[in-house]
This record gives structure tokens, C-alpha cells and sequence, in this order.
């Protein structure tokens, strides 16, 4: 049987030789964020308002969304100057923090910085890849409930290293209040502009351009439903990194671990918000049960106990099944943002894992040590969209072209193929095209 936990967390317990085990995780798991029709209609009315009226749009939106009362963009835009301000203002012990991240998330992303190939054929042709950094990326940074820091070292320092020429933040300023160390980690993360607006608004600005927000090529960043939903609004026009859902973990255990480690570990994205998933899987019954237990107790001691709790309760799960082998089928069934191996040998699991973000080797290894300062980057598909997709990198901020040169020789022969498979397609103009460069 079932069994759903009779305590206040109401966190589901599932087991997979449960009739119903399928159906249950289907729901579990069900997420898609963008697709109310009210709040695209909205969007869609924002995207045409800032398309039309520009920074006068962006005003008006920012002083009714984020409760200001600003007069023009010069009152939503932050200098060089003002960023090493709020980084030279932090605390030591923030400052030192940050700069140490950010140093390790540049090391990382350093070795991912693929280079320009190309190979000479015997007859002189030579053919190969041209690997170029996009001109100008769009960063997106969340206000409101959260401000994160890591997020803009996550997403601008892979731009930098990529060579990206100019590196464009947006940060939403709710109630007037700016975070300094988000503006520190803008300083130290090489942004060259900070527009503090934010929500649909600030995506259609940086898609179409203002009078003073410039046009990206790429839109890069976590957001709400509505800057997830103009995100898919406006690709086409630019690129984008994902459509991000609610941040999910899914934690793999042995019995090996304490259990208000795994605990906590849950807890760590549940906090996020009250859409996030939280789900742990263990042969282990009586493990199971214990961190249950740890669950309920230490549930009361969390500053964010109502968002973990309805989190918990709507979207998270104890999931009892057989065996590893079980658990090696969830885990690519499930294909998590993170996913957690807290077992003796987790390297021998690599080779089985085909779908996840972020892969946590061992007990010892938080999901919150990559949140914030491991050197992966925690920009990471959600949703089950890590069965095609990967973390945000290096080379999200580059594009590659093509390089032919044909030499006479080279010409001459693959025109001799190209003209059969032109003629075969019934496209005479290429094959004649070919045709020119063929040697008699």
C-alpha cells in the first residue's frame, strides 16, 4: 500500500510495486509554466508597448510592477561606477566570498572555451569550424521574493569567458530596494550596463531594443512565469538558454547518509519556492522513515518553513523502490536539475546515468556547494528537459561557422558529386553552378 505521511509535511510516500505508482509520478511531475493564455495575452500586450514606446513603456511598467515612481530610464540605470561601489561597500567576509566564487566559476568555465579547427585534405581543400563569441548577451537577474548573486556570476562570467563584447544585466528593483551584492557580482562578473527593470518588460527591451537598453543577441537568466513566457515570446529574435521551471532535486540514497543531512538537502530546494520539487529515492524502508522523521522535526527550525512546507506538500516524495537498478531507471525516467548519489560508490553509477543537469558524487557533495561555488554552472533544464538539454556554458555564448575553401582540384571533384545529387533533386542551378569548376 501507499502510504502518505500522517504528519503536518504531508510530503507523499510512494512505493514503485505500487498499482498506482506511474499515474502518481506522472502527476508528481507534470510542470509547464508557460502555457496559461491569460498571462501570455499580457505578455504579449507588454512585448507590443515596449516595442512601440520604447523606454517610456519601461517606465510606466516599472513604476506600476515594482511599486517606484521613476521619471525616466536615467533613474533605472547603473554605471561601472556604481557596481565597484557596492563591491568595495560588502562586508570582508562577503566580499572575499564572492570574489573566491567567482574565481572558481571562471577556472571552470575557462577549460569548456572550445577553440577554432580546420584540416587540409590531400588535394588542398581545407575545411573546418570558425568558433566566435555572440556580440552582445542579455542577463536576467530575479528580484522579489529571492536575490541572487550566484545567478549573475552563472550567467555572465561564462559570457565573459566566451569573449562576449558587452554583457547586459537587468535586475527588477521592487519597493526601490537594490541588492548590493548582486551588484557586487555584476562588478567582479565583467557586466558592462544594469538596467534595474525587470518581468516581461525588461525581456522585450532587451529583444527589440529601447532608446537606452540595447538590443541583445541572447537572452540568458532565470525568471517568474511571465519572464519565462516572453522568453519563448521573443525567441526567434534572439536566442535564449531555456524556458526554466521550479528548481528540482532528486536525491539517490543507500542508507549511508544521515538522514538530516538528506534532510536538508531536500529542504535546499524546496526553500526556493513553492513550486519547487524535492523528491528522495531509497531501497532502504526504515531509511526512509528516518529521514521522514528528520523531515517533520526539523521542518519548524527553517526561516522559509511555509514555502518548504507547501512545497514539500504539493510537489514532493519519499519514493521507496527495489533496488539500485530501480533507482538508475527513476533517475533517467525522472532526468532531474540535480541529482544527488549519496551512496559509497557513486562514481560506478556514471556510466548508467544518461539524464540529469548536475550529478552530486557521494555523501559529502550539497547540492549547495554547486549552487553557489563548486565551478559548474548551476544554470541547469528543468522539467525533464535534461534528456536534451545541458547546463549553461561557455558555449551558450558562442556560435561556429562553417569554413570551406576548395582548391581547383577540390572543386572539380566534389562538383563531379554534388552535380548527380543536384540533377537527382531536379535543381539544375546548382548542378550547373557545380558544373562550372569541374576539370575536363
Amino acid at each position: 500500500m501507499t502510504k502518505t505521511l500522517a504528519s503536518a509535511t504531508g510530503i507523499a510516500r510512494l512505493a514503485t510495486g505500487d498499482a498506482d505508482f506511474d499515474d502518481r509520478l506522472d502527476a508528481l511531475l507534470a510542470w509547464e509554466g508557460v502555457s496559461d493564455a491569460e498571462i501570455q495575452g499580457r505578455v504579449d500586450e507588454i512585448i507590443a508597448e515596449v516595442k512601440a514606446r520604447g523606454d517610456a513603456a519601461l517606465v510606466e511598467y516599472s513604476n506600476r510592477f515594482d511599486r517606484l515612481s521613476v521619471a525616466s530610464m536615467a533613474e533605472l540605470t547603473l554605471g561601472p561606477a556604481r557596481l565597484e561601489q557596492a563591491y568595495r561597500g560588502l562586508p570582508a567576509a562577503q566580499r572575499d566570498a564572492l570574489a573566491a566564487a567567482a574565481e572558481r566559476i571562471r577556472l571552470y568555465h575557462a577549460r569548456q572555451k572550445p577553440e577554432s579547427w580546420h584540416y587540409t585534405e590531400a588535394d588542398g581543400t581545407v575545411l573546418g569550424q570558425q568558433v566566435v563569441p555572440l556580440d552582445r548577451a542579455g542577463i536576467y537577474v530575479p528580484g522579489g521574493k529571492a536575490t541572487y548573486p550566484s545567478s549573475v556570476l552563472m550567467n555572465a562570467i561564462p559570457a565573459h569567458v566566451a569573449g562576449v563584447r558587452e554583457i547586459v544585466m537587468v535586475v527588477p528593483m521592487p519597493d526601490g530596494v537594490l541588492n548590493e551584492l548582486v551588484l557586487a557580482a555584476a562588478h567582479l562578473a565583467g557586466v558592462d550596463h544594469v538596467f534595474t527593470i525587470g518581468g516581461a518588460q525588461a525581456v522585450a527591451a532587451l529583444a527589440h531594443g529601447t532608446e537606452t537598453v540595447p538590443r541583445v543577441d541572447k537572452i540568458v537568466g532565470p525568471g517568474n512565469i511571465y519572464v519565462a513566457t516572453a522568453k519563448r515570446a521573443v525567441f526567434g529574435r534572439v536566442g535564449i538558454d531555456m524556458i526554466a521551471g521550479p528548481s528540482e532535486i532528486l536525491v539517490v540514497s543507500d542508507a549511508g547518509t544521515p538522514a538530516d543531512w538528506l534532510a536538508m538537502d531536500l529542504f535546499s530546494q524546496a526553500e526556493h519556492d513553492e513550486d519547487a520539487q524535492a523528491i528522495l529515492v531509497s531501497w532502504d524502508g526504515a531509511h526512509l522513515d528516518a529521514v521522514e522523521a528528520a523531515i517533520e522535526r526539523l521542518l519548524p527550525t527553517l526561516e522559509r518553513e511555509a514555502i518548504v512546507r507547501e512545497s514539500l506538500a504539493g510537489r514532493g516524495a519519499l519514493i521507496h523502490c527495489h533496488n539500485r537498478a530501480e533507482a538508475v531507471e527513476l533517475i533517467n525516467r525522472i532526468a532531474p536539475e540535480h541529482l544527488e548519489l549519496s551512496v559509497a560508490d557513486p562514481e560506478s553509477w556514471l556510466s548508467e546515468v544518461r539524464h540529469a543537469g548536475a550529478i552530486f558524487m557521494g555523501r559529502y557533495t550539497a547540492e549547495a556547494l554547486g549552487d553557489y561555488c563548486a565551478g559548474p554552472n548551476h544554470v541547469l533544464p528543468t522539467s525533464g528537459t535534461a534528456r536534451f538539454s545541458s547546463p549553461l556554458g561557455v558555449y551558450d555564448f558562442q556560435k561556429r561557422s562553417s569554413i570551406i575553401h576548395c582548391s581547383s582540384r577540390g572543386a572539380s571533384e566534389l562538383g563531379k558529386i554534388a552535380s548527380v545529387l543536384a540533377r537527382g533533386e531536379s535543381l539544375t542551378a546548382h548542378a550547373r553552378s557545380a558544373e562550372y569548376r569541374i576539370k575536363p
